[in-house]
């Protein structure tokens, strides 16, 4: 079948994804068809239209990871889900048989990819997805709720829960509040008893942070955050540091953690190659830790987390997907808080 889609025929600029009628395939064995009704920028939406070396691109391609839409076709034995099901998107593809899959670490999978990166992704009216992708979607949600949720809230869980273990009674700080994934890790730690001390950079930022649960907001344009870390636990340090911007605020997450503390990152923002005094790694024994994205199965929970309420989707603004270059415009120059989610008319 046709549909419309907003797509990128080479890497660069936002100029680049142009609307375009493409054709899509019915849906295989053990797939699924879905009408997309939103999908949500993710900062792997910036890097894929730019390009980088690890990226193989089927032209025209794609973005977007984060899917909410209605079951509209059923392949040939799919299972779970029935037409006309409002539904949320996994984005994370593996091959589900092999032992890192079968063993609930489908991140690990030789084959894992990402809608939107490495696969085709959901700027689109419609789009053709494996049945154990599909999940309900919260009743209590709109589309553009439930499309900003997949990939920063199984993120941050992975990250908070999984890697940082956080616990009652920690401190934990998350950088860079107005990030869909600082926006869901603010509220993961608060839900699991931790005081949160977050950084960000305007008073509308730090108010938002705030009434998702920040305890402490530290304004990183006119603060120091190891600094003020410090003086907030009594000279102690944090016990966890949930990073994705890389270059020197990783290396000052460092030293703004505690003996025996724990620094967990996911991304790079501001750059791949920080210069690090490993000694403050070796001598305070602080544990350093990659994270990406999360289990399939994480999603079941977060998802019904959100249902009853002790979760909540953040989104900054609606706009059509047919204005992805101008989403992306502003994306790039950090006028978000939480997610910009396109409507899909």
């Amino acid at each position: 079948m046709q549909t419309e889609a907003m797509v990128m025929r080479a890497t660069g600029g936002p100029e680049v994804l142009e609307r375009a009628t493409i054709e899509l395939p019915e849906p295989g064995p053990r797939e699924v068809r879905i009408r997309v009704h939103a999908v949500a920028l993710n900062h792997i939406d910036l890097w894929g239209r730019r390009g980088l070396p690890n990226y193989r691109y089927e032209f025209p391609h794609r973005l977007g990871a984060d899917v909410a839409g209605v079951v509209e076709a059923l392949g040939p034995g799919a299972l779970n889900a029935k037409v006309g099901d409002r539904v949320v998107v996994n984005p994370g593809l593996s091959c589900g048989a092999c032992e890192r899959c079968l063993l609930g670490e489908d991140t690990f999978c030789k084959s894992y990819r990402l809608m939107g990166e490495n696969a085709q992704g959901g700027y689109s009216r419609h789009i053709v997805v494996p049945d154990a992708n599909v999940l309900p979607m919260p009743k209590r949600l709109s589309f553009t709720e439930a499309a900003s949720l997949p990939l920063c809230f199984l993120t941050a869980w992975q990250m908070v829960v999984r890697k940082g273990q956080v616990r009652p009674g920690q401190t934990v700080l998350v950088q860079a509040a107005g990030s869909g994934v600082s926006s869901a890790a603010i509220q993961i730690s608060k839900m699991l008893g931790a005081r949160v001390i977050t950084t960000t950079s305007t008073d509308e930022k730090a108010a938002r942070a705030r009434s998702l649960g920040a305890d402490e907001v530290i304004n990183y344009t006119s603060q120091d955050f190891v600094a003020e870390c410090k003086k907030l636990t009594n000279k102690k340090g944090v016990d966890v540091v949930i990073e994705h911007v890389g270059g020197d605020v990783f290396a000052k997450s460092i030293l703004a953690a505690a003996w025996g503390g724990r620094v967990v990152t996911c991304g790079a923002t501001t750059g791949f190659t920080p210069t690090i005094d490993l000694r403050h790694i070796f001598f305070r024994q602080v544990e350093v830790l990659g994270s990406t994205m999360g289990p399939k199965g994480d999603l079941f929970g977060i998802l019904r987390l959100v249902d009853e309420g002790k979760l909540q989707p953040v989104v900054d603004r609606v706009m059509p997907l047919w204005d992805a270059a101008d989403a992306h415009r502003l994306l790039e120059a950090r006028q978000v808080f939480g997610k910009i989610v396109l409507e899909v008319d």
